[in-house]
């Protein structure tokens, strides 16, 4: 009898590890995603212990991806694929009819244009409007990241936020609770600092148009708040 066939992807981020197994008709069997806290080792090892069952006896197809998964792929003797290809590759098989593509990570940000070539940038050595910033500026709220995006669903006005410094950002949004902001308008600031420093420093004032595709989990705060994150 033939052995069964799964896929398996790991993607080993700045602040988080993901990972997914596939069977050969791509139905999900298994998923996990959670934060490795620095401790990327110890982190894929009990994720790795935890899929064992699942996977049995099954012919695997392994890849790792992610910032920090290169190093893990040598060492476990498996393929590793730059995320910024990953994520071009699976817009191009699951969303072909997108035009941009907007990944943001941990620490790290992306954006693809397609079209006759496709168009690859990606955010240098600082992580403003990236997971960290959010965390940041969540921690002065006393909230987290889901906290946050809770809060902004009632905002009713927008402040200028830094967006390129967590450091920066801070020095906006502490003056604004001493005078007594709303929580929530200073929750949806933030997000639209993470939207102007994706314009301005990722997409570098190229247009953002047609038809856009959000990757990651940062990017799931935008699904809520479409009507106050305004893209060009």
């Amino acid at each position: 009898m033939n052995a069964v066939k799964l896929n398996v992807g790991l993607d080993v981020g700045s602040t988080t590890v993901k990972m997914i197994v596939l069977d050969e008709q791509e139905n999900i069997i298994f998923k996990d995603y959670r934060r490795h806290f620095s401790d990327i080792k110890n982190t894929v090892t009990q994720l790795l212990e935890e899929v064992k069952s699942v996977l049995g006896d099954a012919k695997l197809k392994f890849m790792v991806t992610g910032s920090a998964g290169l190093s893990l792929a040598e060492s476990l003797g498996v393929t590793f694929i730059q995320e910024v290809v990953a994520c071009t590759k699976a817009i191009k098989k699951y969303a072909p009819e997108t035009d941009v593509a907007i990944e943001l990570g941990g620490e790290d940000a992306k954006i693809m244009y397609f079209g006759t070539t496709v168009e690859q940038r990606m955010n240098g050595t600082c992580a403003g409007g990236t997971g960290s910033f959010i965390d940041q500026m969540s921690s002065l709220l006393r909230t987290d990241a889901l906290g946050l995006n809770l809060l902004a669903q009632s905002h009713k006005e927008i402040y200028p936020i830094a967006s390129r410094c967590g450091v920066f950002a801070k020095t906006d949004v502490q003056p604004l609770l001493n005078e007594g902001a709303s929580k929530a308008d200073i929750a949806a600031s933030v997000f639209q600092a993470v939207v102007n420093q994706t314009i301005s420093g990722l997409a570098a004032g190229k247009p953002i148009r047609g038809k856009v595709a959000f990757l990651g989990a940062l990017c799931l705060f935008y699904l809520n708040l479409k009507n106050v994150l305004l893209l060009p």
